[in-house]
């Protein structure tokens, strides 16, 4: 028996019977040799860390545009807190913790610089629209390692392309069609709102955006009036809900849903919304437009000639443009529409 057989087995004695197992795994979209060492899910893990994909999440906004201050999330520092969040319940429910950690990491690497203001900028250029749990899908089966793509488990694929909940989607509870197979890829979607919901609230304060006292009081007396209380009331609403319906799906009670939503919609009002918050990605938005006209009419300097012929000159730009750091965005910005001064050369004239 291998190392990664004898932790197989180990699976099947110490996770719950709803847990998934890496050796009853769906696969892989090609068969490849099994890791001698490690089981399909923590492979799968490794392999999202170890992308282009994923360090270029530590330059992509999550709320703030290019902050100054050192202590402002990043897209990364949200991926990280989620993947904590997730594999805090994970553990405590004795599911994979591996497979929630894979999707956890993996969910927003398809996110467009200058976060959300980005996507939406994407979505009115791309034909057909654009959805970054797509385009993280697309990361890991297509563009990543040369185009060969990470050739991920279907467990991690599917939660990384289910994980997204819209501005007025449901973390837990939603129609089966809309939540992932797999109650790991469940685990990592609510984490995902228990992390943003409270660290954008913490980062807006941060930044004078919102006081602490603007919390509505029905939510600071339900939930918790720091962001530590309020991640621990709804991880622990989560992990007594969840077992208490036998694992049949994640859950949470009305009322801490509710205020966890209702947390979410304020965050919109005062912060996602809000002018002053805001006004920065006006600016974001004609730099993207620009750079999509710019790229797809030079095509052989900027984007990848086999996307190009086999997808087309739409898909390629989107690869591009959506992959693009904030800080990168700008530079080549500045370098193909900001005038260079004139810099005399000596001796001439």
């Amino acid at each position: 028996m291998t190392i990664r057989e004898e932790l197989e087995r180990r699976e099947h004695e110490i996770l719950a019977t709803a847990a998934s197992k890496s050796a009853d795994s769906k696969g892989r979209l090609r068969p490849e040799p099994e890791d001698p060492i490690r089981p399909s899910f923590q492979r799968d893990r490794d392999r999202v860390i170890h992308t282009k994909a994923f360090r270029r999440l530590k330059h992509k906004t999550q709320v703030f545009f290019s902050p100054a201050g050192d202590h402002y999330r990043t897209r990364l520092t949200h991926t990280l807190e989620v993947a904590q969040i997730a594999r805090t319940i994970a553990k405590v429910l004795r599911l994979h913790e591996e497979l929630t950690e894979a999707i956890a990491l993996g969910h927003d690497l398809g996110h467009t610089p200058f976060g959300h203001a980005g996507e939406r900028v994407l979505s009115a250029l791309v034909p057909g629209g654009f959805n970054h749990y797509e385009q993280s899908l697309r990361i890991v089966d297509v563009l990543e390692n040369d185009r060969h793509g990470l050739n991920l488990t279907w467990e991690v694929r599917d939660g990384i392309a289910r994980h997204s909940k819209g501005k007025d989607g449901l973390p837990v509870g939603a129609p089966a069609e809309h939540r992932a197979s797999t109650i790991e890829g469940q685990v990592a979607r609510v984490a995902d709102i228990i992390a943003y919901v409270n660290h954008d609230f913490d980062d807006a304060v941060r930044a004078g955006v919102l006081r602490p006292e603007q919390l509505p009081d029905g939510l600071g007396k339900t939930l918790g009036r720091t962001s530590s209380k309020r991640i621990g009331t709804m991880v622990s609403d989560v992990v007594h809900e969840t077992l208490a319906g036998g694992l049949t799906e994640v859950r949470m009670t009305d009322e801490i849903l509710a205020a966890t939503l209702a947390l979410r919609t304020f965050l919109f009002a005062s912060v996602y919304e809000n002018e002053v918050a805001t006004a920065e990605f006006a600016k974001a938005e004609g730099i993207l437009g620009g750079l999509w006209d710019k790229v797809r009419q030079r095509p052989r300097d900027y984007l990848d000639t086999r996307t190009v012929e086999g997808e087309g000159l739409d898909i390629a730009a989107q690869d591009f443009v959506a992959g693009m750091t904030d800080r990168y965005a700008v530079s080549l910005y500045e370098q193909l529409f900001i005038p260079k001064p004139w810099v005399e050369i000596s001796g001439v004239g």
